[in-house]
């Protein structure tokens, strides 16, 4: 992925040379706007390569591809300033703008009980643009200055800064002054600079928490049971590696006072750095949850008054350890991760909130106060995660729809998803110089698997008929899935391709209901221009098969729905059907669970319990649905073989050839 910039923004392209970032913008031809496509702009570029090599990792069952476009791919829309500070994984906090794919942060996950928990997840993508800032201002203080189209989680749902229009909803929630926002507040995000007295206080606790514990073998300080981050800290405070003392010793350095002198009065930066310590001693977690136990009834006294001294409130119960009492804070993730963050903790297991809940805004919770449009257009920065969200100065916020690479899900119907085009005006040159070279050894190419070929903007550029007669010269066998009906333009270029080629063409067609998808899919063809693009590709003496995804349970996954549409599409002429369950990918899955709960809210929680182990629906329903679609798919004889471009044995087609390759893969995510 390259950044090339357009209209003082940054914009991701694949296939692009690196030198296509340098000064002089290389490869960005121009930007285009045209009133035939209202609200979309074009953005043509000098591809360096088209042929891209699937990962060896994917279960999809071709190894190269061909996009000559791409949809708005890192085009963030959805972004901070970069110094918000994003809670990572190891309790601590990194400005947006220093974040790096791979890094862990903190999201969130539905527990498949209707209920949010904090997880740990990774950075898939991350990437800077350039943004009208907006300040949005809390009640605790915080200020965040982000993109009016960025999400917050509010406590009725996810919600744009600033008001405005979408292709799924007319109006898109927002924030509004006195919107409580969902989180554990910016008060739970580390801070810097330690206070004063934090030092002093810290080895007291570590040190003594430690005598108690080691009592029993009298080690001194450090004994087995430190780890080897709090015993890194305590050296550098100490100033040498000189070991310290455990309470009944002697100091190790006459120079200092012990550390496990208690002070007269104990202010705050103490108390902090009392708790940290011990934190690091005696602390443990369970499922998210944080408790600490001191061992002796001196340490557990003097351990609530430090707490208590900093504002914090505990419960006292039992532990696994005999005779030992453990305190648990009260307040839930929010105020364990305030103490985290106030005693700063060395050792990073205990800093982990992974399975806490995420608890609904309770009293008190941070709210709206204002957002301001400053007028100025500044840098910002987003991120892909696994889990689709992180938390930032505190709140949880929805990361973009756009991901490492541009999936093809219409499901994506964010304003701007789809309104900025990428396209690669020099594909098919290119092309056939990549195909031309002696390493080229004539494998499969499958297009539209990623980004549709066949979109409107291909009514205009023209690309395909190159495309296509560049892999029918070097001999490249090659298919085609789509749902755009601009193919049929193409349709005697495929059946020329096809008597020197295996051409294979597919077709998405996910249900017969024309309202309900209008609303799923805005914007696309209706069902039965779809299955007219399958009669007229059939008609020319192409096989076609049909993709009937993505299923969606309990809507039109029944025996008579999947049979009158196997009905129609076998009606049309396609040669071969593949049924697939909806498959919900990070930001896909945050958008339609917001679509399920407007339209359907009743199936909202079978939903989330449906897909609690992640994108793929449950082994047992992707179980039953095969059992469910078989015996139609066998009655409307829609059941043939599965087509194999990789077959040496296969010299020329006929028009009775066999059917196109389609994806072997029940997970793999088309519509």
């Amino acid at each position: 992925m390259t950044l090339v910039r357009w209209n003082g923004q940054q914009v991701g392209i694949d296939g692009i040379g690196a030198d296509a970032a340098l000064p002089g913008m290389r490869g960005l031809l121009r930007t285009v706007r045209t009133p035939e496509f209202a609200g979309t702009v074009f953005h043509e570029v000098e591809a360096r390569s088209v042929l891209n090599r699937v990962a060896s990792s994917s279960p999809v069952p071709f190894g190269w591809t061909v996009n000559p476009y791409r949809g708005c791919s890192h085009a963030c829309t959805y972004c901070l300033a970069g110094d918000t500070p994003v809670l990572t994984a190891d309790g601590r906090s990194r400005p947006i703008g220093e974040l790096r794919p791979g890094d862990e942060v903190v999201g969130t996950t539905s527990d498949g009980r209707g209920r949010r928990r904090f997880v740990r997840t990774p950075v898939l993508a991350h990437w800077s643009t350039r943004r009208r800032a907006q300040r949005v201002s809390l009640t605790d203080g915080t200020v965040l200055v982000t993109s009016a189209e960025h999400r917050f989680l509010t406590g009725e749902g996810w919600a744009h800064v600033r008001p405005g229009r979408c292709r799924a909803s007319a109006d898109r929630p927002h924030l509004r002054p006195g919107s409580a926002l969902v989180g554990p507040g910016a008060a739970a995000m580390p801070r810097g600079a330690r206070p004063p007295g934090y030092d002093e206080g810290y080895l007291c606790g570590l040190v003594r928490a430690d005598a108690v514990r080691s009592r029993v073998t009298a080690e001194a300080f450090p004994s087995a049971w430190v780890e080897l981050e709090a015993v890194a800290r305590a050296h550098h405070l100490i100033g040498e590696p000189a070991r310290a003392t455990a309470p009944s010793a002697a100091p190790a350095a006459a120079q200092r006072p012990s550390p496990t002198v208690w002070p007269e009065h104990p202010g705050q930066g103490w108390s902090a750095g009392f708790v940290g310590g011990v934190l690091d001693a005696c602390g443990q977690v369970s499922a998210g949850v944080l408790r600490i136990v001191p061992g002796d009834e001196q340490l557990t006294r003097a351990t609530v008054a430090a707490v208590r001294r900093l504002g914090f409130r505990v419960a006292s119960e039992p532990s696994g350890r005999p005779g030992a009492r453990a305190l648990r804070v009260l307040g839930g993730a929010a105020e364990q991760l305030r103490l985290v963050a106030v005693a700063d903790p060395a050792v990073a297991r205990v800093r982990d909130v992974t399975g806490a809940l995420v608890e609904e805004p309770p009293e008190g919770a941070p709210q709206v106060t204002g957002v301001h449009d400053t007028g100025r257009v500044v840098p910002m920065y987003d991120i892909t995660t696994g889990t689709g969200d992180f938390v930032a100065a505190g709140v949880v916020s929805h990361n973009c729809f756009a991901r490492n690479t541009h999936t093809y899900l219409d499901l994506d119907a964010g304003a701007d998803f789809d309104s900025q085009i990428v396209v690669k005006v020099n594909a098919a040159r290119v092309l056939e110089r990549e195909l031309a070279r002696p390493s080229w050894r004539r494998e499969h190419v499958a297009m539209g698997t990623n980004t549709d070929p066949y979109q409107r903007a291909e009514g205009r550029y023209r690309l395909m008929p190159g495309v296509i007669g560049a892999l029918a010269r070097s001999g490249t066998p090659f298919s085609i899935l789509t749902k755009g009906t601009v193919l049929t333009r193409d349709l005697p270029d495929l059946a020329a391709a096809n008597r020197d080629v295996r051409v294979g063409t597919g077709v998405s067609v996910a249900l017969l209901d024309r309202e309900l998808q209008a609303r799923l899919e805005p914007g696309t063809p209706s069902p039965r221009a779809r299955l007219d693009l399958v009669r007229r590709i059939t008609e020319a003496g192409l096989p076609c098969g049909v993709m009937v995804a993505p299923v969606l349970p309990w809507l039109t996954d029944s025996a008579e729905a999947l049979d009158a549409l196997l009905g129609e599409i076998a009606a049309a002429g396609a040669c071969r059907a593949t049924v697939l369950a909806l498959h919900l990918r990070p930001g896909t899955r945050e958008w339609f669970l917001q679509w399920l709960g407007r339209e359907y809210p009743a199936l909202l929680p079978r939903y989330e319990k449906l897909y609690r182990r992640g994108a793929t629906a449950d082994r047992e329903y992707r179980a039953a649905l095969r059992s469910r679609a078989a015996p139609l798919l066998a009655r409307h004889g829609l059941d043939g073989p599965e087509a194999d471009p990789g077959d040496p044995g296969w010299t020329r087609q006929e028009p009775a050839a066999p059917p196109p390759q389609e994806p072997r893969d029940e997970q793999l995510s088309l519509l």
